[in-house]
């Protein structure tokens, strides 16, 4: 059955496809400024384009033609504007949206089966060499920045760094993260069993919530874990701690169990 229109103010009409309008575009404003919390730059231009959407919409329901058309060119102007300044940050807001809704693993697990893609998952003797040498790292304290992927493709960070193809051994992460080794500064990519590429550049969060005592590799494995699906394990040059991120998560890790505990539920969870 067809709703009646609902007479507001006397002039106004709104139908149930106006209120869900209305409702929507909330919804999108909320989602919005909740995903940039924290940058008031892009909250102030968001802002301003909501107000200018809101007194559009007033002047069209009161037929004001000519201050319709201006504000029509503004928001047309203002958005263009926004997408091409703001690009690197809106493709951030995507990327988080669909990695923490679960849309990219989703997608991706079904777009791999059509095509025929399986997934390379790292083995059990894998697992054990790249938990070791954390724990000859952490017992050095010898930092490590150390990116494991799943389903989001980690290709354009791979091409920042140095590509190679070897099976994950604990001599040789040892070796590239000694202080000395000019593959040291950066991270190390591994897919599957094997390690494709050294001395990455990750992308460095915006968040302002963390520690004053986390350095540059702390804020690049957040930032890539909110990126990407991709799990990371940082070993502290100050400290020696063991930490392992997932999805802008930081967890400290208290023992060698926790850690391949970790890293096993890690990787069963990416599987299912």
């Amino acid at each position: 059955m067809e709703m009646r229109a609902m007479g507001i103010f006397g002039f106004l009409q709104f139908g149930v496809a106006d209120i869900l309008d209305i409702l929507m575009v909330g919804l999108l404003i909320y989602f919005l400024l909740k995903s940039i919390r924290g940058d008031s730059s892009v909250v102030n231009i968001v802002l301003v384009l909501t107000a200018l959407l809101i007194l559009q919409g007033v002047a069209s329901l009161l037929n004001m033609r000519m201050m319709t058309a201006l504000l029509n060119a503004l928001l047309d102007v203002g958005i263009l504007a926004v997408i091409i300044i703001f690009q690197p940050e809106i493709r951030h807001t995507i990327n988080r949206f669909a990695v923490s809704s679960g849309i990219s693993r989703r997608t991706g697990r079904f777009f791999n089966r059509i095509l025929g893609i399986k997934e390379e998952k790292m083995g059990d003797q894998s697992v054990e060499e790249l938990a070791e040498a954390c724990r000859a790292m952490s017992a050095e304290k010898t930092g490590a920045l150390i990116v494991i992927q799943h389903k989001s493709s980690l290709d354009d960070y791979i091409r920042t760094g140095d590509a190679f193809d070897a099976e994950i051994n604990r001599r040789l992460i040892m070796n590239i993260f000694f202080k000395n080794s000019p593959l040291h500064d950066g991270a190390m990519i591994i897919v599957g069993n094997h390690i494709v590429a050294a001395r990455c550049q990750l992308p460095m969060t915006n968040r302002t919530d963390i520690p004053p005592s986390f350095g540059m590799r702390h804020r690049a494995a957040i930032g890539l874990t909110e990126d990407t699906d991709a799990d990371v394990l940082l070993v502290s040059e100050e400290s020696g701690h063991i930490m392992f991120m997932r999805s802008g998560v930081i967890q400290e890790v208290a023992s060698m169990k926790e850690l391949r505990d970790l890293l096993g539920a890690a990787l069963d969870d990416k599987k299912s």
